[in-house]
C-alpha cells in the first residue's frame, strides 16, 4: 500500500473535506499569478490589474482558515499579513474609483 493510500484508508471524512478546501484555496491563491500575467503580457509591461487582489483576498481568506483548522501559527501569520496588503490595496482601488475625475482647484 503506497502512503497515499494508507493515509486514505485511515482518513476521517472530515479531513478529506478539509484537504479539498485547502487545496481548493491554494488554486484560488494562484489564479491570481495567472491573471497578473496575462494582463502583463496583453500591456508588454508590468501591470497588476483589480482580480489578482480580489484572487489574493479569496485565496489569502481560505488559506487562513485552512491554516486555523491546522493550527499552524507560521501559516496563520503568513496569511493574515498578507491579507492586510490585499484589503488595503482593494482599499487605493475603491477610492480611486469613487473620486472625481477632475478635483477642484484650490482656493487661493
Amino acid at each position: 500500500m503506497t502512503a497515499a493510500e494508507s493515509w486514505f484508508a485511515h482518513a476521517s471524512w472530515t479531513e478529506v473535506i478539509w484537504l479539498v478546501v485547502g487545496f481548493a484555496a491554494q488554486m484560488m491563491f494562484a489564479m491570481r499569478f495567472l491573471v497578473q500575467w496575462v494582463y502583463t503580457e496583453r500591456a508588454r509591461q508590468s501591470v497588476v490589474p483589480e482580480a489578482f487582489w480580489y484572487f489574493s483576498l479569496a485565496g489569502g481568506l481560505m488559506l487562513l482558515t485552512y491554516a486555523i483548522y491546522r493550527m499552524d501559527p507560521v501559516f496563520i501569520l503568513g496569511q493574515a499579513m498578507g491579507l492586510i496588503v490585499y484589503i488595503r490595496n482593494l482599499y487605493f482601488i475603491w477610492h480611486h474609483k469613487r473620486a472625481p475625475e477632475h478635483p477642484p482647484a484650490p482656493a487661493e
